[in-house]
């Protein structure tokens, strides 16, 4: 072969850096079609079927943020006065007139300076929760992980008052602080939206939660029974929502001190237990229904507790 028909095939020695670049990114995004398109033949010929989807905002279990909007009329407000809000998966098929409901956990807060720290957080206030939420465990809505459940009607409820649905709007200016306690004006808000849309005709309905959530759908259990038709089937799971009336390892009674703070913050009642005890006494036994093992006797819907 002649010289200059050899130099012929060295043209890309002349080549500059950015030539070099732009082949290299070339050769790659060639690389990676054709192991892509390879895949899929190999899965097409092994008679495998997938589906590319790499758009979350797709994914079923992913669910939008409903605010109550008949929340400020009520007087039912998160800790920072925003409106409270809920999660809500519409079932089908043969779960289509069942609920699973669940509610979210988060702890406490017993002083003015904890709960207007929290109230600029997503356990305070709605302005700061997620816009959407993927639905996992007992909210999913895959039969494989999720077979009891998967098609009922499902609610994530927001948790945004800090006293597990249970306070009561009195003194919430707190040294200059305004603070909203409404709990249970939230739980019955909630209740009222739920029903309109279809809990009212519940054929089986499950409230659940978890840790604070659990110690919530405790003191709402038997009010959420007789919000139900009378031949529906409820039932209630509090989820690592058993909290003890023991004393602690330095010998003190740590979380009786600290509900104690909470109840009266928040001025804590259970409807339930204003009808077993006198008006005189109540803030000292009010603080029973922090402690399931004080409440358990008394329900009459079936319990469950994961621990």
């Amino acid at each position: 072969m002649p010289i200059s028909g050899f130099r012929s095939l060295l043209w890309w020695s002349k080549w500059s850096k950015k030539d070099w670049a732009i082949a290299v990114i070339c050769f790659a995004f060639i690389f990676f079609v054709f192991s892509f398109f390879s895949d899929s033949w190999h899965a097409e010929d092994s008679g495998i079927n997938h589906t590319f989807d790499l758009n979350p905002a797709n994914d079923p279990d992913l669910v939008d943020l409903t605010l109550l909007q008949n929340a400020k009329a009520k007087g039912a407000l998160c800790l920072d006065g925003s409106l409270p809000g809920y999660h809500f998966q519409k079932g089908f098929g043969s779960g289509s007139s069942n609920w699973v409901l669940h509610i979210e956990g988060g702890g406490w807060c017993d002083t003015v300076s904890s709960c207007s720290l929290r109230k600029m957080t997503p356990l305070g206030s709605s302005d700061y929760m997620e816009r959407r939420v993927l639905f996992s465990g007992i909210l999913s809505s895959d039969a494989s992980q999720n077979p009891d459940f998967y098609n009922w009607n499902k609610i994530k409820i927001r948790y945004c008052d800090g006293a597990s649905f249970a306070g009561h709007p009195v003194g919430e200016t707190k040294n200059g602080n305004i603070l909203h306690f409404r709990g249970q004006l939230i739980w019955e808000a909630l209740m009222d939206e739920l029903l309109s849309v279809g809990l009212s005709k519940a054929r089986q309905a499950l409230l659940s939660g978890c840790s604070a959530g659990g110690l919530a759908t405790l003191i709402h259990c038997d009010d959420f029974r007789e919000l139900l038709p009378k031949d529906a089937t409820v039932k209630c799971l509090a989820d690592a929502g058993f909290f003890l009336d023991e004393k602690d390892v330095s010998g003190n009674h740590t979380m009786r001190s600290f509900y104690h703070h909470v109840f009266n913050l928040q001025v804590v009642l259970c409807s339930s237990f204003v009808l077993i005890y006198t008006f005189s006494d109540w803030m000292v036994q009010n603080l029973v229904i922090f402690f399931e093992k004080n409440l358990v006797d008394l329900f009459g819907v079936l319990l469950f507790y994961s621990l």
